[in-house]
């Protein structure tokens, strides 16, 4: 009998129904022991033998002390063979006419630590009974603790698939009360029809037997006594899913099935962890690409201006009179040039690190964005070639809110691009202007132009067209300016044609109040 929304009392539960709950005790896969007031231990089920490596005469009258050697919420267990392993237990005092009695549930954390991606399991079995009425009562009432108790969904029915019992968990994580579903409904009510119909499909090649789609699809291997541990998505009232791991297994009257015992497990943590885990796996393999690419494109590029360097202070060292100075100062200008080229390739390098690994932080400010920008041009003369003129005008409001700092890097990534890919002699065309709520940047040279189907590659990492594979660069500059957009909430775009030239806009809405 039910109560509403609740299990009942067992004391004068029927002979069929402690066949049930023994069943329920002999199909989980969780540890339990039961001990006495002085820790001995009086009751251990198959899988708590099976666990720990011990045979039930080993262990009747042991302290529990020899399983669970610490006390807390989290701690570690010891099988026979001396390893030990994590566990969290659970612990319900019951008082019996012959004295208190302790029900211990010891559930292995191993996976749960390590990746929270391995189902707990929960079983337990009762000792073997006696068919006393006194104590079928006892037992009755311990698995009444453990039904109450335990976290996994039960659910328990009958030949013709009703639902007979329904645990509280299983109102608490799918949304029903017992009183709702007992007598009224299968557990389809809880499976979408389309999965319950692959399944069956699935399992009647694996049978060599149709298997109809329906009730018979989740009891049939329970039935032939084969493993019937799956991944199903239940449907909660409400109408949301939630992945479950449920085991089926045969409630058996000696060799009649009377009824089926279904036991899931949420698996909504172990997913989220899952997909948490995937992408730290992914994210560390980029880093870890990034670092190989970044020896194998360091060892090439810093071979050029190193050996520039290298010779030009040999040189240096020869010119010794008045008469070559020009010729020192000429070296020490193409030293400095190759030391900030150096400087600009660790940079590119460095910024995509802590793009990666998500260590940027976009701070806004107010600023005069044209003087900002006339400084960094400014900062950047010497880079241009022989007779390259920049031209730059800002319009609108003078202020914009933005990261300045980012936007340094922005500007300076484009012009420099634009300087190294125009021809001497060339005119770089620099414009800004802050309105409507937003920053629009705009660099336009009369470089060499990309084509388009580099144009659809330019953002990605290391990408340098077969244009260019004669200058100097990391293939980097885009990527970082793209990246620095999007913090900032902005975007960038380009319009280029080979030997017209190239325009990148990028344009960055200020936040609102």
């Amino acid at each position: 009998h039910r109560s509403k929304g609740s299990i009942t009392c067992m004391i004068n539960i029927s002979q069929n129904n402690y066949i049930g709950f023994d069943a329920l005790f002999n199909h989980a896969t969780i540890s339990i022991l039961v001990a006495d007031q002085q820790h001995r231990i009086l009751m251990a089920n198959p899988f708590l033998l099976n666990q720990f490596g011990y045979t039930k005469d080993e262990l009747a009258g042991q302290l529990v002390s020899l399983l669970l050697p610490t006390n807390g919420k989290e701690e570690y267990a010891t099988r026979k063979n001396g390893s030990q392993f994590p566990v969290e237990i659970s612990r319900a005092v019951h008082t019996t006419p012959e004295g208190i009695l302790t029900i211990i549930y010891i559930t292995d954390t191993t996976d749960r630590r390590n990746a929270e991606m391995t189902l707990r399991e929960l079983s337990h079995q009762r000792k073997e009974a006696t068919v006393k009425d006194r104590s079928l009562q006892r037992m009755t009432s311990f698995l009444n603790s453990l039904w109450t108790s335990t976290g996994a969904m039960i659910i328990v029915i009958n030949n013709d698939g009703f639902i007979r019992w329904f645990n509280p968990a299983a109102e608490r994580i799918l949304g029903y009360k017992a009183s709702e579903v007992v007598d009224v409904y299968t557990p389809m009510l809880l499976h979408d029809p389309e999965e319950v119909a692959l399944r069956a499909e699935q399992f009647s090649q694996q049978l060599n037997q149709p298997v109809a789609p329906g009730i018979e699809t989740l009891t049939i291997k329970a039935r032939l006594n084969l493993y019937n541990e799956y991944e199903w998505q239940y449907i909660r009232k409400d109408g949301t899913t939630l992945p479950v791991s449920l085991t089926v297994s045969a409630i058996r009257d000696a060799s009649e099935i009377t009824g089926y015992i279904g036991i899931a497990i949420d698996l909504s943590r172990i997913k989220i962890a899952e997909s948490e885990l995937r992408s730290s796996l992914e994210k560390e393999r980029e880093l870890n690409e990034l670092k190989s690419r970044f020896v194998s494109l360091a060892s090439h590029e810093f071979r050029t201006p190193l050996s520039a360097i290298l010779s030009s202070i040999y040189l240096v060292s020869k010119y010794e009179s008045d008469d070559d100075v020009p010729k020192r100062s000429k070296h020490i200008q193409r030293i400095i040039s190759s030391v900030n080229m150096l400087t600009d390739i660790l940079n590119d390098f460095l910024s995509v690190g802590k793009i990666e690994e998500g260590k940027i932080q976009v701070r806004h400010s107010t600023f005069d964005a044209g003087k900002h920008i006339s400084n960094i041009l400014g900062e950047m003369d010497g880079l241009k070639k022989s007779r390259q003129n920049i031209y730059y005008a800002h319009h609108g409001a003078a202020q914009a809110c933005m990261d300045p700092t980012l936007l340094k890097h922005i500007v300076m990534n484009l012009v420099s691009n634009a300087i190294k890919f125009s021809p001497e002699g060339a005119i770089i065309s620099i414009r800004s202007q802050c309105s409507d709520g937003a920053f629009r940047l705009s660099v336009k040279d009369k470089g060499i132009g990309i084509s388009a189907e580099d144009r659809q590659h330019l953002f990605e990492r290391f990408f340098r067209s077969q244009q260019v594979s004669n200058i100097q660069g990391t293939g980097l500059g885009l990527h970082i300016v793209a990246k620095y957009a999007e913090l900032m909430n902005g975007t960038v775009t380009c319009d280029s044609h080979p030997e017209k030239g190239t325009e990148f806009i990028v344009t960055v809405p200020f936040p609102k109040n």
